[in-house]
C-alpha cells in the first residue's frame, strides 16, 4: 500500500506542527511507500520518504499570487506522481480534498481526511462527502456527526513525552503552552495565576492575525506584579522540558479541538487544570502515537 500524505508543514523544529514529523516516521514504518506534499518544508529527517513542497518557504509575500503558485504546484505534483500512490491522507486542511477530491475518486484513490475542529460549514460537508473516511479525536468535533467518521486517539509520542525523575519540578509553578490567541484564553490564564500567586511561564508563537491579542497579553504581564516568563515559540524538546519542570499545566481552550498539548503535558506527569470536558478521565496510553497508528492502519490499508 502506497500512501500520499497532504499536510501543512514538514519541519520537526516547528513549535506547532513539529509533532507531525513523528507521525510521518510511523506512517513510513507501516506502508510500502510514503510521499508527502506540504505547503512548506523546513528541517526534516525522513529517509525513504519523498517530500514535495508547494513552495511557501521560497515564495515572497504577495498573498494572492502565492495561492496561485501553490495551486499550480499542487496539481503538478498530483499529475507527476499519480501512479505512485494508492490512497491519500489529508491532515487538517479540507481545502485539498475540495481541490482534488473528484480527481482522486476518478483515479480510484481512496481519500482519508483528518479534521478535528468544533466548527464547520458547507465546504466541510462537501469535503466529508468526497472523502471515504473522516478521522477526528474530539466527540465535539464538527465531523463527529457523520456516519463515515471514526474517532481516533490523539497520537502523542509517549516514548518522547514522559516524566524525567532527574528534572526537579518548580513548586507553585504554572505553564501555558500553545498559540497566543483569543481561543487559547491566555489572558484568563494570567488571571488564574494571579489568583493563585504562582510563578508562571507562557510559551508559544504569536501569529500575525493575533498580533493585537499578543500585545494585550504582554501589557497585562507588564502591569501585573506576577513573575511570568514570556518565552515565545519552543521546539518539541523545549516543550518537553517545560512540562517536566513545571508543577501545573493550565489549558482553558474550549472543548471541541482536543488540544494535544493537554495530553503531552499529562504524559509528562504534570498536574492538569483544564476546562476541556473531552480531556477528563482519559488514559495516556490510549492517546499514544502507537495506539493511533494501530487504529489508523486498520482503515488506510
Amino acid at each position: 500500500m502506497r500512501l500520499l500524505i497532504i499536510t501543512q508543514k514538514v519541519d520537526k523544529a516547528d513549535p506547532i506542527l513539529g509533532f507531525f514529523h513523528r507521525w510521518i516516521e510511523e506512517f513510513a514504518k507501516n506502508f510500502e511507500k510514503v510521499m508527502v506534499i506540504c505547503l512548506e518544508k523546513g528541517e526534516y529527517n525522513l529517509p525513504g520518504v519523498k517530500v514535495l513542497s508547494l513552495g511557501k518557504e521560497q515564495i515572497g509575500q504577495h498573498r494572492m499570487f502565492n495561492k496561485f503558485i501553490y495551486i499550480i504546484n499542487f496539481y503538478k505534483y498530483l499529475w507527476q506522481e499519480r501512479r505512485n500512490y494508492d490512497a491519500v491522507f489529508v491532515h487538517m486542511n479540507q481545502e485539498y480534498v475540495l481541490l482534488a477530491g473528484d480527481i482522486w475518486r476518478l483515479l480510484g484513490k481512496k481519500i482519508y481526511l483528518w479534521r478535528n475542529h468544533a466548527k464547520g460549514n458547507i465546504l466541510t460537508r462537501l469535503a466529508v462527502f468526497l472523502s471515504h473516511k473522516v478521522f477526528y479525536t474530539s466527540p465535539q468535533s464538527f465531523t463527529a456527526q457523520f456516519s463515515k467518521s471514526v474517532q481516533m486517539p490523539v497520537g502523542i509520542d509517549t516514548d518522547f513525552f514522559k516524566p524525567d525523575p532527574s528534572v526537579e519540578r518548580i513548586s507553585n509553578s504554572a505553564l501555558f503552552l500553545g498559540r497566543i490567541s483569543p481561543v487559547k484564553k491566555v489572558l484568563e490564564f494570567i488571571d488564574w495565576v494571579e489568583g493563585k500567586g504562582y510563578d508562571a511561564t507562557i510559551a508559544g508563537p504569536i501569529l500575525p492575525k493575533d498580533k493585537e491579542y499578543g500585545e494585550d497579553v504582554k501589557l497585562k504581564i507588564k502591569n501585573s506584579k506576577l513573575n511570568i516568563a514570556l518565552l515565545g515559540p519552543v521546539t518539541q524538546e523545549g516543550a518537553r522540558r517545560l512540562y517536566q519542570s513545571h508543577e501545573t499545566y493550565v489549558n482553558f481552550t474550549p472543548s471541541g479541538s482536543f488540544d494535544k498539548t493537554i495530553f503531552e503535558a499529562a504524559a509528562c506527569g504534570i498536574k492538569l487544570v483544564t476546562e476541556n470536558s473531552d480531556a477528563k478521565n482519559f488514559n495516556v496510553e490510549n492517546t499514544s502515537l502507537k495506539a493511533l497508528m494501530s487504529k489508523l492502519c486498520l482503515y488506510l490499508k
